[in-house]
């Protein structure tokens, strides 16, 4: 959770340890405790007042799949391109100019060809 190891969070308590004094410390303890339980009582609250207002589907919710951590970019795209019907085998990548054709060189009096509906 927001990246904080064990080793930090004793380093942090260490810190406050230092700061606070043992005089103030256990009531900011305290004080951290009663926030924590607060705050998982509001997330509580919020999931029991969801399942109220959406009755029996919200049991059918698959929340696993909801996750926004689990989406990988890469992943979805190498999905997508699978699922594609147009696609009947992987695509070669293009080196150099070779695939393209021979490049035909205009003469000095020559203009360039132009396409007017692509722009």
């Amino acid at each position: 959770m927001f990246g904080l190891t064990f080793e930090k969070l004793l380093i942090i308590g260490v810190i406050a340890v230092f700061l606070l004094g043992p005089d103030r410390l256990p009531h900011y303890a305290a004080q951290l405790g009663r926030l924590v339980r607060s705050l998982r009582d509001m997330a509580n609250g919020a999931k029991d007042r969801m399942r109220e207002e959406m009755g029996p589907e919200f049991d059918d919710v698959d929340w696993q799949k909801l996750d926004p951590r689990q989406y990988d970019p890469r992943r979805i795209i190498r999905e997508a391109l699978a699922d594609d019907p147009f696609v009947d085998a992987p695509v070669k990548p293009v080196v150099g100019r070779a695939a393209v054709g021979p490049i035909a060189r205009l003469t000095a009096d020559e203009r360039a060809p132009f396409d007017s509906e692509a722009t």
